[in-house]
């Protein structure tokens, strides 16, 4: 697992890649439900999908959400805009405590054995620019992310 975050024009690139025993199309499954997106947030944030059911993955979708942020209420909604199973599919912020938030989700064979390479690209900018960034929101993804990876392989032995 690894995640690193450098500056772009205007904004910031996170890249976080890890490797997962599973086939694609069952790594793939997991993040086509939208409710296991719940269970890969850290519990402190509080995430709630608001969105009713049933929420069938496509692109155009609109997903409103709800959570906390350094203990401050957000709503947030994104829209997905490239869904391409079992590859990739993007979702972007349409109102959000981020300028704007691309996030790109894509899925790769990592070799023979049927494991899976899961890589995000998040591009975003944050209110406040690179100080609020490096005092308040870098870490703070990197931590997301990193439990994010954790959480998939629970979810994954679970889903056996």
């Amino acid at each position: 697992m690894s995640t690193k975050i450098t500056s772009q024009d205007r904004g910031f690139l996170l890249e976080s890649r890890v490797t997962v025993s599973r086939k694609r199309e069952d790594v793939f499954d997991i993040f086509a439900n939208a409710y296991n997106l719940e269970d890969m947030t850290p519990p402190a944030l509080r995430f709630e999908i608001l969105t009713p059911d049933p929420i069938i993955m496509r692109a155009g979708l609109i997903l409103d959400y709800r959570l906390r942020l350094r203990g401050i209420p957000f709503r947030w909604q994104s829209e997905i805009t490239v869904w391409e199973p079992p590859h990739r599919f993007v979702d972007e912020q349409r109102r959000g405590p981020f300028l704007w938030w691309i996030h790109e989700h894509s899925f790769a064979d990592a070799d023979e054995g049927g494991r899976t390479r899961v890589t995000d690209r998040v591009s975003y900018s944050v209110p406040g620019g690179a100080i609020v960034h490096t005092l308040f929101v870098a870490r703070e993804l990197r931590a997301i992310f990193n439990y994010r990876a954790k959480r998939l392989e629970a979810l994954l032995r679970l889903n056996r």
